[in-house]
């Protein structure tokens, strides 16, 4: 038998289609955000515009200490994060380790869909698989805020910029194009983050799935092109 037909023959043809929905309305919705951010402003590109003031400012000033500790604030949310995606993937792999009682446990939840072991435990791993790549980006982030410290620390003093003839904006450009791309790529963590809700759903039935997938993707257009907090920086 084709190996490939003995690895699509391990689960239904629904699920097959709710995992298609799954990454690619992830993948979809990611380029889709990117895309739209450049005719119609969302939350990071707002934030990007106020990066790139912050930015600018900082040329201005002689002491420099409040646009480290701005850093370094910023850089403890990936951190955080990373820190407690390390446990959540520990927990996944101990489920892993004892997938017959896990797996048990979920057929007593209400409306759970009755599985296999094996079926059970590639959900275990889907989810395994989302928090690892979130746990990816967030460390990626705390390296780019440790670029974008390094470049606040190594900005002339400010008087150096008009009598060498200097370009502040330049300056401003550059550094706080390398925190804005912190900041995408913390987003991208906490995309995944929300984008585990909608894989929970795979648990309950593959409709379910599906349907978790697109809510959680409403949520997250709402949120970045359509909150409050976006109509007050734009404003």
């Amino acid at each position: 038998m084709n190996p490939l037909l003995k690895v699509i023959g391990l689960l239904p043809w629904i699920d097959w289609v709710a995992l298609v929905v799954f990454f690619g309305g992830w993948a979809g919705y990611a380029w889709f955000a990117r895309d739209r951010a450049l005719t119609r402003p969302s939350i990071l590109a707002a934030t990007n515009r106020v990066r790139l003031q912050w930015m600018l400012q900082t040329t201005y000033r002689e002491v420099r200490v409040l646009d480290g500790a701005v850093v370094q604030s910023l850089s403890t949310s990936p951190s955080f994060f990373a820190s407690t995606t390390v446990l959540i993937i520990g927990g996944l792999l101990a489920v892993l380790g004892t997938s017959d009682k896990a797996s048990e446990l979920v057929r007593e939840i209400p409306f759970a869909a009755s599985a296999s072991v094996l079926i059970f435990d590639m959900k275990v791993i889907l989810l395994l698989v989302v928090f690892v790549y979130a746990f990816f980006r967030f460390t990626w982030s705390m390296r780019q805020y440790t670029f974008g410290a390094l470049l606040v620390a190594s900005a002339p003093e400010a008087s150096q910029f008009a009598a060498q003839g200097l370009s502040r904006e330049a300056f401003a450009n550059k550094a706080g194009r390398v925190v804005g791309m912190a900041a995408e790529t913390f987003n991208d963590g906490l995309r995944a983050y929300y984008m585990s809700f909608a894989a929970v759903g795979w648990f309950f039935s593959p409709l379910m799935f599906m349907l978790s997938t697109a809510g959680v993707i409403y949520i997250l257009f709402q949120r970045e092109f359509h909150s409050d907090v976006l109509g007050v920086l734009n404003g």
